[in-house]
């Protein structure tokens, strides 16, 4: 009988648990879509890189931080403003100046699922708005 539990433990592929996407643990990030919306026309898969995004990003709920992976080309990190929950949801919040001199400051806001780990972030600036898609995994430990 012990023997069938670990033969099921082990093939069980792991799954987050909505204690997971508490705001406590840090949280390991994916960016797999982004589509950009300006005053002119919709751009439809846009390279993350291209618009100062991580790929691979951390949560560090502890110092309110979103930081880029260390493979990531994109160097900044963003600090979080607010943190809420709301229904199945954990919802975080920041503004950002952007490059200095360059008028590209803008706000952002991500909703992470608590059942699934799935991402949505949503900012906007003057006369641009990105929605990006994603995935988020809890982490114990990650040094950046």
């Amino acid at each position: 009988m012990r023997i069938c539990i670990l033969f099921y433990l082990c093939i069980i592929p792991q799954t987050a648990f909505p204690g997971d996407f508490d705001g406590i643990k840090p949280l390991s990030g994916s960016v797999d879509k982004i589509i950009e919306i300006n005053t002119f026309k919709i751009i439809d898969d846009v390279d993350p890189d291209s618009v100062g995004l991580p790929r691979n990003f951390f949560i560090d709920f502890q110092e309110k931080i979103l930081r880029p992976s260390k493979d990531s080309l994109v160097r900044k990190t963003s600090k979080i403003y607010r943190v809420e929950h709301i229904e199945n949801k954990l919802v975080l919040q920041g503004i950002d100046e952007g490059v200095e001199n360059v008028d590209d400051g803008l706000a952002w806001s991500i909703t992470i699922s608590k059942k699934t780990g799935k991402v949505v972030l949503s900012a906007s600036g003057d006369g641009v708005a990105y929605i990006v898609f994603g995935k988020c995994t809890p982490v114990e430990n990650y040094k950046n």
